[in-house]
């Protein structure tokens, strides 16, 4: 027998090799139907694993993490096995869960239209009537690649498994599939789902390997999640700054100049200097000295970083090592810059902490698949920053530049949109990294104990670290439910020894500094992209790349509607006049549609008493202020950089 503690502390006896469907049953039906999978001992397993010695039990519903997984895992099972009735020929990859759904990705000669995706529904409808058992199995190498042979794909996975690596499968009526799980008891569980799109995505995200058709789905356990889930996205297309953006003249793109390459029209680039100017301005106030450094620099300064021998393939190189004499490279990030700021002269612990800031343009070659509007992309602009210290500082140095963060995040209205990770190093794939184990447990034991002690909510990124040293990844998503990471805060030990950056310690010993890495509001261009996602276009006033537009009602009012656009614009605030000889209404209905915050009707009466009929994009009509009672309170709006969306 074996004794199983469940989620509320109460035990319970049942017989070895008991499954976990069968101790749901035993608590209650109601659970054995609504559970997707079960935690043992903190893992997520099948409901079909059985228990073999003492252990915690926590049954997972569709509303926990791991049982949504699960569920959307067998979706993407159920996906594959409709492919492969419909279209033999197809190659399969992987098909995982992700946060709103699941995707499986095909190798196919063409890829699947709306049209083909309306079939794919339709069989795997039938699957899920089918109501298929799914069973689990092992198989030894030789019998595992046997199985899989007219799947090159499975093939090239299975051969990258140790020796003596479990090789498992799960079948569903004549479909099998190598996969480590969990899945659902049978297909007929799942009862609502929706193909979304298809795009394409590089095999294992390499441009240099095939391009494979990707079809995204999500799933529900009731139809009226999914619908409503359907209307969310629905929305979410609309505020696609990808879409908007371009809609509202934020930005574009052009084909023969390269994808990864936007153009910022003038609304977007006003709103990125406000936010540069900003930025600078607030970190000025809190001690960060402004440098400016090349955007290149030879081979040799990224051999002293590690860069050329870790990063070499996300960089632009200008030039061939075996050719030419010297060969340069537009730089990745601006770290190896700015130590030569800090190596300009000798440096003592007084010096210390030494804080340089940088409004950064950056290069990094891009796969074309990972590439998308303003948030992903090849050249880009960052308020990067490097932080000297000595090791009793690095603390509470920290927390600054995490406050600072916060600080930005909340004036922007996007601290509540976003989550934390401590993303590390993997000592399984140890070449990644420069620095021993050793070093690498002592800057990642430093950093946790600054996280704890700060209380932030972080989860653990393994693999995600920088080739230096961990970091704090402040993680946000697009309309979309895709995760990029917004802004990020680095402890580096490594790197200030790479560059022989030391200073005369109090003891007259020469110590080398720790380094902390940061942003402070990201990549201007991301930042930009969620603000339009955010706000749907409706910037909050301070943002606004116009902030009112003027509105004459005839063109005798012409003249009063330019001279109270002088005035404001002396006063600072962004303003234009519509001076087209259309209708007030259309005029009205225009400036609504650019996501103007305020309009300013001018007629004969206006005139006359020497005011404005103030409109509000949001309230409507306010009625009638003078234009200094106007400016007052724009310009309060500003000061304040209120939220007013």
């Amino acid at each position: 027998m074996a004794v199983i503690t469940l989620k509320d502390g109460s035990t319970k006896e049942v017989a070895l090799g008991t499954s976990a469907i069968e101790i749901a049953r035993e608590i209650s039906e109601g659970l054995a139907r609504v559970a997707c999978a079960v935690e043992l001992n903190g893992k997520v397993c099948d409901l079909r694993t059985t228990v073999d010695g003492d252990c915690t039990v926590n049954f997972l519903t569709f509303d926990s993490e791991g049982g949504r997984h699960t569920f959307n895992h067998t979706c993407s099972h159920i996906l594959a096995q409709a492919v492969k009735r419909l279209y033999p020929a197809a190659k399969l990859t992987i098909g995982p869960s992700i946060d709103d759904g699941f995707y499986y990705d095909f190798d196919v000669d063409t890829s699947f239209t709306p049209d083909d995706l309306s079939k794919i529904e339709a069989e795997m409808k039938k699957i899920i009537k089918e109501n298929l058992e799914i069973e689990y199995f092992e198989l030894p190498r030789d019998e595992a690649l046997a199985l899989m042979k007219d799947e090159p794909y499975k093939v090239e996975l299975i051969n990258e498994l140790p020796e003596g690596e479990k090789i498992s499968f799960y079948k569903q009526g004549e479909f099998t599939d190598l996969c480590a799980g969990p899945h659902l008891l049978k297909t007929g569980a799942i009862k609502a789902f929706k193909l979304t799109s298809a795009t394409g995505a590089y095999w294992r995200g390499d441009s240099n390997k095939k391009m494979l058709c990707r079809v995204y789905g999500t799933a529900f356990t009731k139809k009226s999640d999914l619908e409503e889930h359907l209307a969310a996205l629905e929305e979410a297309r609309k505020r696609d700054h990808n879409k908007l953006g371009r809609e509202l003249e934020f930005f574009t793109t052009v084909d023969y100049i390269g994808q990864g390459l936007p153009i910022l029209l003038p609304k977007g680039a006003k709103v990125i200097q406000i936010l540069q100017r900003f930025v600078e301005d607030t970190e000025a106030s809190k001690g960060w000295l402004l440098t400016k450094t090349p955007y290149m620099a030879k081979s040799d300064l990224y051999k002293i970083s590690g860069h050329w021998g870790h990063y070499k393939d996300g960089m632009f190189i200008l030039g061939d090592e075996e050719k030419d004499e010297e060969v340069f490279a537009l730089r990745p990030m601006t770290c190896p810059f700015q130590y030569q700021a800090y190596l300009n002269r000798a440096r003592s612990y007084r010096d210390l902490p030494l804080r340089y800031n940088e409004t950064s343009t950056l290069f990094r070659n891009e796969a074309s698949g990972e590439m998308h509007g303003l948030i992903r992309v090849r050249q880009f602009t960052i308020s990067e920053g490097h932080l000297m210290c000595l090791p009793e500082q690095l603390e509470e140095e920290f927390k600054g530049c995490l406050e600072l963060a916060i600080y930005m995040l909340k004036t922007l209205g996007l601290y509540e949109d976003v989550s934390y990770r401590f993303s590390q190093w993997d000592p399984a794939d140890s070449g990644k990294y420069i620095g021993t184990p050793e070093q690498w447990d002592e800057a990642q034991s430093t950093m946790q104990k600054i996280l704890d002690h700060l209380e932030i909510p972080y989860k653990i990124g393994i693999g995600e670290a920088a080739f230096y040293g961990p970091k704090l990844d402040i993680q946000i998503k697009n309309v979309f439910g895709k995760e990029d990471t917004l802004i990020t805060i680095q402890v580096d030990q490594l790197l200030a020894k790479q560059f022989d950056m030391e200073y005369v310690d109090r003891d007259g010993t020469k110590k080398n500094p720790y380094i902390i890495h940061r942003t402070s509001i990201g990549c201007y261009e991301r930042t930009l992209a969620l603000l339009i996602e955010k706000y749907a276009g409706a910037f909050p006033t301070w943002l606004a790349p116009v902030q009112v537009k003027i509105l004459p009602i005839a063109d005798r009012h012409l003249d009063y509607a330019k001279e109270v656009a002088s005035k404001l614009a002396s006063y600072g605030i962004r303003v234009e006049t519509d001076d087209r000889s259309e209708t007030i209404g259309y005029k009205i209905r225009s400036a609504q549609g650019e996501k103007i915050p305020h309009m300013l009707l001018v007629g004969d009466k206006e005139i006359e008493s020497g005011t404005v009929s103030v409109r509000n994009r949001k309230e409507g009509d306010l009625g009638a202020m003078s234009v200094d009672e106007f400016i007052a309170k724009i310009m309060k709006l500003v000061a304040d950089k209120t939220l007013d969306y």
